[in-house]
């Protein structure tokens, strides 16, 4: 090609590539195995979707996975938690610390690190007429406790006339409708509901056509998707500006033992010695949404020693 070519071309040359470099930002970090609702600009949503079976050689319908993400003086902290798989977390450890220094402040910055809850499971998306391409077909969809409170709440009703229904089930299970509203700025699924049970479709090899559409579910959870003790621990000391090292910190602070704990979770033991304060975090923007009670969780920690 002529230089005189590359000028004639270059208004079109621009054009096309001005169009790639918008698919390649739309597209770069989306995966798109997902299916995310849409809201419109009052912060409102509505979708009906299904809640599909465990994949093909899994034996639960969902898998739940715990993750961190907060600012430090270092950057972020966005990271799987070794909890997820029963193990000890650095964060943990910290939160720990924290909670039993005594000082609000710190009590704080723990809420601010705790642990966020999700949960992973295959849909059927049955009606999304905000983006109506996605319906008739499986996605994986990530939500966080609130809707999966509304799960168990179907599969244990509390009152004696409702009928218990398993919403994973092609069969007798039922749609989910779910409804977001704007609630302080953040998504509320409060009237989100199932409707009465009914068969996903007519006939067993329509139902198997989709089944055979799930994704695996265990690869959130595998070993691979998460860090060493020590790769974390290395992270968190960057981002919390921590330069001692991790046993010299852990030696500052002598954990209470399960005698001196006190029943009420709301209560601790504050520990022997009082380390300086950790620096203040910022959390993610709605990462309150659907997190453990962060009461609980460090008791829980406390009753790990």
């Amino acid at each position: 090609m002529s230089f005189a070519d590359l000028k004639r071309k270059s208004q079109n040359n621009f054009a096309s590539l001005t169009k790639e470099l918008e698919k390649a930002n739309s597209s770069s970090s989306a995966d798109e195995r997902f299916w995310k609702p849409s809201v419109d600009a009052a912060g409102n949503g509505f979708a009906v979707i299904r809640f599909l079976p465990a994949p093909d050689g899994e034996d639960l319908p969902f898998v739940k996975l715990y993750s961190h993400a907060f600012q430090g003086p270092g950057g972020w902290y966005i990271e799987n938690s070794l909890t997820t798989n029963g193990g000890k977390d650095p964060v943990g450890e910290v939160n720990r610390r924290l909670w039993n220094s005594g000082r609000d402040s710190d009590k704080e910055t723990a809420r601010k690190q705790k642990r966020k809850l999700s949960y992973y499971s295959n849909i059927y998306v049955v009606s999304d007429k905000a983006n109506p391409e996605n319906e008739g077909k499986v996605f994986l969809y990530k939500y966080g406790k609130k809707i999966y409170d509304k799960i168990m709440a179907a599969m244990q009703p509390e009152f004696d006339d409702e009928t218990p229904i398993n919403p994973f089930d092609m069969w007798e299970g039922a749609n989910f409708k779910l409804k977001i509203t704007n609630v302080a700025g953040y998504w509320n699924y409060d009237k989100s509901e199932f409707a009465a049970p009914a068969a996903l479709a007519p006939d067993d090899d329509t139902l198997e056509k989709v089944w055979r559409q799930a994704h695996s579910l265990q690869e959130f959870v595998a070993p691979s998707n998460f860090k060493t003790y020590e790769e974390l621990e290395e992270r968190l000391n960057l981002v919390l500006g921590i330069t001692q090292t991790p046993s010299v910190a852990r030696a500052q602070v002598a954990r209470p033992t399960l005698d001196e704990e006190i029943a009420d979770e709301e209560e601790y033991s504050p520990p022997a010695r009082r380390e300086p304060a950790l620096p203040k975090v910022a959390v993610a923007a709605g990462v309150d949404e659907d997190e453990d009670d962060a009461l609980s969780y460090f008791a829980r920690l406390a009753e790990e020693d």
